[in-house]
C-alpha cells in the first residue's frame, strides 16, 4: 500500500519551492494543502500568489492542490449540506468573548499566549484532511513541513497523540536553505512569493513592522486598530494590555520608533506550518 503524503502549504519561499520539487520529482508529495486563515486575517498578496500562481502550477503538474477552510461550530451529520460559515484568526482574536488565541504578548512576563491559531486553523485542518484521504494508526500519512535548513531550530517532534501523522521535512533532508528555494522558485519561471502569515502575526520582526507600514500601511493600520480593539476587551473584564510586539507598548509607537527598525529578531512559529 502507497503511503499517503501530504505536503502542509504556507504558500511562502519555502512552501513554493516544494510544490515546484514536488512537480520535478525530487521530492515526493503529489497532495499540498493550503489552509487559508481568512481574508481578514492572511496578506492578501500571499492569497492572491496562491489564486495566480501556485494553484495553475500544481493543475499544470498533476499535483492535487487542496485549499481548506476552518468552519464555526459543529460539522452536520452525514448526508446534510455543510452551510457553516467560514472562521477566521481575525474573527476569533475580536469575538466578545476572553479568547484571543494568538500568541499576545502578556503582561508581567512578556511572554506570549498559547499560539491556539496556528493548533486550531492549521495543523488540525490539515489533519483532518489527511483522516479524510484514510490515515490510520496503522497506516499513517507522513506530513511535509517546509522548513529550511536555516530554520532548522523550528523542527519539532511528532506528536504520540496522533500517531496517523508523520511529520517529515524534505528541505532539511535536500539541505536546502531559504535563498536556494527562491532560486528554485525563479528557475521554475515563478515569482517568489512574499512572506506568507497573518497581517499581525505578533511573531514579525520589527524590520518586518516597518515594511507593513511603509508598503501596506492600510493593513498595518489595522493592526494598529487591531491591538485597540483586544485591549478594549481586556478593559472589560478587569485584565491588563496585552501587545503585538515583545517592546510592549502600542504597535504605533513601536514601529514609530527607528532605533527599533533593525531589531530584526524573529520568533516564528516552531510548529512549521507557519511563515514557510
Amino acid at each position: 500500500m502507497t503511503q499517503l503524503r501530504i505536503f502542509s502549504s504556507g504558500g511562502g519561499k519555502q512552501s513554493i519551492a516544494s510544490l515546484v520539487l514536488s512537480a520535478q520529482g525530487a521530492i515526493n508529495f503529489p497532495i499540498h494543502v493550503f489552509c487559508n486563515v481568512g481574508a481578514d486575517s492572511e496578506n492578501p498578496d500571499t492569497l492572491r500568489y496562491v489564486e495566480e500562481y501556485a494553484k495553475p502550477y500544481a493543475e499544470e503538474h498533476n499535483i492535487t492542490f487542496h485549499e481548506i477552510i476552518k468552519k464555526k461550530g459543529r460539522k452536520p451529520r452525514k448526508g446534510i449540506p455543510d452551510e457553516r460559515p467560514q472562521e477566521t484568526v481575525y474573527s476569533r482574536a475580536m469575538a466578545d468573548n476572553r479568547t484571543i488565541g494568538i500568541p499576545i504578548f502578556m503582561p508581567g512576563s512578556g511572554a506570549p499566549s498559547r499560539r491556539n491559531c496556528t493548533v486550531d486553523f492549521k495543523i488540525m485542518q490539515v489533519n483532518r484532511v489527511a483522516r479524510e484521504l484514510g490515515a490510520t494508526n496503522e497506516a499513517p500519512a507522513q506530513i511535509g513541513i517546509g522548513i529550511s535548513l536555516d530554520e532548522f531550530q523550528r523542527m519539532s517532534s511528532n506528536d504520540p497523540e496522533r500517531l496517523y501523522v508523520q511529520k517529515v521535512y524534505p528541505l532539511i533532508d535536500l539541505r536546502l536553505t531559504r535563498a536556494d528555494c527562491e532560486n528554485i522558485i525563479r528557475r521554475a519561471g515563478l515569482p517568489v512569493p512574499p512572506k506568507s502569515s497573518c497581517y499581525f502575526c505578533p511573531f514579525h520582526s520589527m524590520a518586518t513592522w516597518h515594511e507593513l507600514k511603509n508598503k501596506q500601511p492600510e493593513l498595518f493600520n489595522k493592526a494598529v486598530e487591531m491591538e485597540k480593539a483586544l485591549n478594549r476587551k481586556r478593559t472589560k473584564i478587569g485584565k491588563d494590555a496585552v501587545w503585538l510586539t515583545r517592546k510592549m507598548r502600542p504597535l504605533g509607537q513601536v514601529i514609530g520608533d527607528q532605533a527599533d527598525m533593525f531589531d530584526d529578531i524573529d520568533d516564528a512559529c516552531e510548529s512549521g506550518f507557519c511563515m514557510t
